[in-house]
């Protein structure tokens, strides 16, 4: 198929594809008109990593769960790597919990002693 129908397939963009070719995630054959060629694998790809994006891994992050697709599995998410991919990633977020609760603290604190201010000059 060709990178249009791929694209409508996986319910990304024509340039979404691209970028992911370029990142080394999806490898089209070339027909002999220089054109990419991709298969129906490609599509299941092509979605998990559009899946795994909106989670917040980086592309880089996805490599490990399209080498399982790769390897056979039905699942992305079955091997080793990729659930140390979802541990790494899981980290970040609660290192990004810890510290928007952070700022919020202080936030609330600041919010805390304008206001007492506030009502102490009237």
């Amino acid at each position: 198929m060709r990178i249009g129908d791929l694209a409508a397939a996986a319910g990304v963009t024509v340039k979404a594809v691209r970028y992911y070719e370029s990142q080394g995630l999806l490898k089209p054959r070339r027909e002999s008109n220089g054109y990419r060629a991709y298969e129906a694998e490609d599509v299941v790809i092509v979605r998990e990593v559009k899946a795994l994006l909106s989670l917040g891994l980086t592309a880089e992050q996805t490599y490990p769960f399209i080498e399982c697709l790769r390897a056979g599995n039905d699942r992305a998410d079955v091997c080793p790597a990729s659930l140390t991919a979802y541990r790494i990633r899981i980290a970040e977020v609660d290192q990004r919990i810890a510290e928007l609760t952070a700022l919020r603290g202080r936030l609330t604190g600041l919010l805390t002693d304008a206001e007492s201010w506030r009502t102490n000059q009237r």
